[in-house]
């Protein structure tokens, strides 16, 4: 094993198990926020064997700046492949506020239509009245949530909060597509 970190492919290999642990550590992280007891100490058991391993190999080789820089980088381009993965999972539930200063009924119907839920409220905005749509969904369904207010109300607004998993109800009809 010391014969391939010792080699010119050595700080590569450390670069991609960088990338490997860091990775882990931000989506781990991301899921510790989010409440997925389950799968948080999995992740620690690979993210902790692989980082054990780079860091080795990185301080063996401490004399090459090479494998330094092939460490440090790893970390930096870990951290952006750790976000990527994290939105590709999509894992979880946020809580989407709509605010439709016209078509607040209409979009509250399309969503109902499509299987989301949505609770209705009215409020006073600078320029008048507006319905603010609630609803919390999965993380995968947001984007079509979203397709379906712009779909009624071009210029909605949609805000968008972290949510934990809800601790009892029914909040998620089967979805339509």
């Amino acid at each position: 094993m010391d014969a391939l970190f010792a080699g010119p492919w050595g700080p590569l290999v450390i670069f991609c198990l960088r990338i490997g642990d860091v990775s882990l550590t931000t989506v781990r992280t991301i899921l510790i926020v989010r409440g997925q007891r389950l799968l948080v100490p999995v992740i620690a058991v690979f993210e902790t064997l692989i980082w054990i391993l780079a860091i080795g190999s990185a301080l063996a080789h401490l004399h090459s700046a090479w494998h330094v820089a092939g460490y440090v980088g790893g970390f930096a381009a870990g951290n952006v492949v750790g976000m990527w993965l994290e939105e590709k999972l999509a894992v979880g539930v946020v809580s989407a506020h709509v605010f439709s200063r016209r078509e607040g009924a209409r979009i509250a119907e399309d969503l109902r239509a499509k299987g989301f839920r949505a609770t209705e409220l009215v409020g006073r905005g600078r320029d008048g009245a507006v319905t603010i749509l609630l609803s919390v969904v999965r993380r995968r369904d947001l984007d079509r949530l979203i397709e379906v207010a712009r779909d009624a109300d071009p210029d909605v607004f949609v805000s968008v909060e972290e949510a934990r998993e809800p601790a009892r109800g029914r909040v998620f009809a089967a979805l339509r597509k």
